[in-house]
């Protein structure tokens, strides 16, 4: 990232409304293997955000992923989050266009999100978050888009619009990937929704945020802080964030904890269903668990990319691709029956 405190302190200055800006804080923060995020201390004088400023900068990584929003817009999500209930950091300002540089700060929230701490903390792991977090997910999915017109619709069906996203980035890779490939027949073959022979019940569409696992969610003495990482929001089927926070993959080892490592399925379906009003169709859960197994083997090999022929130096993109086998493994476990 090409930004200096002088600039930083100016851009402030505007958006803030204030007097004088001084940064204190400016560091590299870690994890965020798509974007880049920067803990920001700032000083400000004068203007309704007078005081000590403690704030997250986030901007583009030197290489990206074609499924990853904008800066600018993903700034819009989290402002229609924030603004709908969802426990989310306040949206602050958004930068773009000065130096080509696309970031927004925000405020910064106390807790840990790193799932591999959370899933071994007994403290924290437990029915209570679980319910919490069953409730956020059912006010994102009770967020109007209709602000957020850029966002794809996700045609024919929601099923059919990632299978077939899947696989053109597949295309576009070397060498091939036939166990991948294979789920994602099976996919295709059990697709629910309107294209689906099997049902005639249309799929309804939301707001999703596709990335609510365990990992994304900041948690503090027990308490969920905030929801992060909203670089992969778009209109889709509820059911597909219900089976991303649930699939496997998103337990860090915690598989007797199906709901994200942290604790009982029947848990946090219960609070989604009693927040939303909607009934959870288990068997599309399911079929969506598979669907994130094969949707991680694909992001685990572009991150992959984005080091091999991308050029940015980083051992975690570097070694992301090593979870591929794993989650190869369990898209065959889970496609042995069609469903």
């Amino acid at each position: 990232m090409t930004m200096d405190r002088s600039f930083l302190e100016a851009f402030i200055v505007r958006a803030a409304g204030a007097d004088r800006a001084a940064v204190a804080r400016l560091e590299p923060l870690s994890g965020g293997a798509i974007q880049q995020n920067f803990l920001l201390d700032v000083e400000i004088a004068g203007g309704p955000f007078a005081g000590s400023l403690k704030a997250v900068l986030r901007t583009d990584a030197p290489t990206r992923l074609a499924a990853s929003l904008s800066r600018a817009r993903e700034f819009q999500v989290l402002k229609a989050a924030h603004a709908a209930g969802v426990t989310v950091p306040q949206p602050l300002w958004r930068g773009g266009g000065e130096g080509n540089l696309d970031f927004f700060i925000m405020g910064r929230v106390a807790g840990t999100a790193a799932g591999h701490k959370l899933v071994r903390d007994e403290t924290i792991a437990g029915k209570a978050l679980v319910e919490r977090i069953g409730k956020e997910m059912a006010l994102i999915h009770a967020i109007d888009p209709a602000g957020l017109d850029f966002l794809e619709s996700p045609q024919p069906s929601p099923a059919l619009y990632w299978v077939n996203r899947l696989r053109r980035f597949l295309d576009e890779m070397d060498p091939p990937q036939p166990v991948i490939e294979w789920g994602l027949r099976w996919l295709e073959r059990n697709a629910p929704g309107p294209a689906s022979e099997k049902t005639a019940k249309r799929t309804e569409i939301v707001l999703c945020h596709h990335d609510l696992r365990t990992g994304n969610t900041m948690v503090a003495g027990g308490e969920l802080t905030g929801i992060l990482d909203w670089e992969f929001a778009g209109l889709g089927d509820p059911m597909e964030d219900l089976g991303w926070y649930c699939a496997k993959c998103w337990r860090f080892g915690a598989d007797d904890r199906q709901a994200g490592g942290m604790g009982r399925r029947e848990d946090f379906y219960a609070a989604y269903e009693k927040q939303s009003g909607r009934a959870i169709d288990r068997q599309r859960v399911f079929y969506w668990e598979v669907m994130a197994h094969a949707r991680w083997a694909v992001i685990a090999l572009q991150q992959a990319d984005r080091f091999l022929t991308g050029g940015e130096e980083s051992l975690e993109l570097a070694l992301t691709a090593h979870v591929v086998p794993a989650l190869e493994l369990e898209i065959l476990n889970m496609t042995e029956r069609e469903i």
